[in-house]
């Protein structure tokens, strides 16, 4: 057994701690996450491989953002590295007798390290990071979406609550007149040619003259009888416009997003594959790409399973039989999109054949007789599994070749 170098990370810093082949420390300290101390670090790494002619293995946990700094180390320096996952890091270390520091969990990585066999991990394509770094901003953009169409259901229905009657509340047209006429009183005080112009001026769609005239009509009319909770001087007004505009720059930045995704993952036929599924567009496969991340690095589906978390948990003691659920220790995000994604197969089932649709249009039915969620996450199982197959062999999806369940 080579040396072993083992981290406990935690923000900005690391507790390391360094054992020799016969399970003595020989090193332990603080090291932080600075260019100085990973110099150091590197010229101490670079000792035991001219001494020993091999490099040290080498183990930390994962702890989101702050062990990223570590992993950028070990990747520029080509060192190789086991990075465990927090559960598992867990269940190797953990004792009857319970004692956890920064300094003791560093030790029982290392000790660990001599009993358990771990994987290292392997180089993966930064172009994988990249886009999961834009799906995740992608997903945290429309969380802020969500709120922001809440406050401005809010503040509309005290400044003109009729005009989510008139327009599609997510359109174009909608924000802008939102913009234009926060309140009834700037309506009034217009001509029905004004604000037919206005209209047909305020969005990106071919909107002819007649519907934009019935659209001025409508909101005339509106402005007319409506009897909002606040005058046309009240700060409501103007915060309503704030919430349109800022509603606008997001679905920009959305949109923005998904290109700079679309123009990275062009380049991977992992992207093309996923979309030659039907019911799975440009958006959802960048995105699903970006999730998953080289799928190469999986043995086979049952792993990608359970990365995804739609692994079965099974609890039997004695008599005691528990129901079989999914495990859902996997990919939050991946999980919640392949659930999408079925869902969108389901709506768009009359534009063509998907046997993933099929079957799951055969548990719903007797003597199966599943319910939607099940039945969802039983298509999802045989998705991925699909997905795993033809990224493998470098295959489009073809229904006709799909084998009948």
């Amino acid at each position: 057994m080579k040396h072993i170098i083992a981290f406990d990370v935690s923000m900005g810093k690391s507790y390391m701690v360094i054992y020799n082949a016969e399970k003595k420390c020989i090193f332990e300290g603080e090291i932080r996450h600075s260019r100085p101390d990973f110099e150091e670090l590197q010229k101490r790494i670079d000792r035991f491989v001219d001494n020993s002619g091999e490099q040290p293995h080498i183990v930390f946990e994962a702890t989101g953002v702050y062990s990223r700094p570590l992993e950028r180390f070990m990747r520029e320096n080509q060192y190789t590295y086991c990075l465990l996952n927090p559960l598992e890091a867990k269940m190797q270390c953990d004792s009857l007798r319970i004692h956890k520091t920064d300094k003791s969990d560093a030790h029982q990585l290392a000790l660990t390290h001599f009993a358990v066999s771990r994987r290292e991990k392997e180089r993966s394509d930064d172009l994988f990071n990249q886009l999961k770094a834009l799906s995740r901003f992608y997903s945290e953009l429309d969380d802020e979406l969500s709120v922001l169409r809440s406050r401005m259901h809010k503040v509309i229905q005290l400044t003109f609550p009729e005009l989510e009657k008139i327009f599609t509340r997510k359109s174009e047209l909608f924000l802008n007149i939102a913009q234009l006429f926060p309140h009834p009183d700037f309506v009034l005080v217009l001509s029905k040619t004004v604000i037919t112009n206005k209209i047909r001026a305020n969005t990106n769609k071919n909107i002819s003259i007649s519907a934009a005239e019935k659209k001025a009509v409508e909101l005339l009319e509106a402005a007319q009888y409506s009897y909002p909770a606040v005058s046309s001087h009240d700060v409501l007004c103007e915060q309503l416009r704030s919430y349109a505009e800022r509603y606008q720059e997001i679905l920009r930045k959305k949109d923005q997003c998904i290109d700079s995704m679309v123009l990275l993952a062009n380049k991977r036929t992992e992207y093309r594959i996923i979309a030659s599924f039907p019911g799975i567009g440009p958006n959802t496969a960048v995105r699903l790409m970006a999730e998953i991340g080289d799928i190469h690095r999986f043995d086979n589906h049952k792993q990608l399973n359970a990365f995804a978390g739609i692994d079965i948990r099974r609890f039997q003691s004695g008599k005691t039989f528990f129901k079989d659920k999914i495990n859902k220790r996997g990919n939050k995000h991946l999980r919640k999109l392949l659930y999408i994604i079925i869902q969108n197969m389901i709506k768009q089932r009359r534009f063509g054949k998907n046997h993933l649709i099929e079957y799951y249009d055969k548990l719903k039915t007797q003597p199966y007789n599943k319910c939607h969620k099940v039945a969802s996450i039983a298509c999802v199982n045989k998705l991925l599994k699909c997905l795993f197959y033809l990224i493998s062999h470098n295959k489009y999806y073809d229904y006709g070749l799909a084998t009948p369940s």
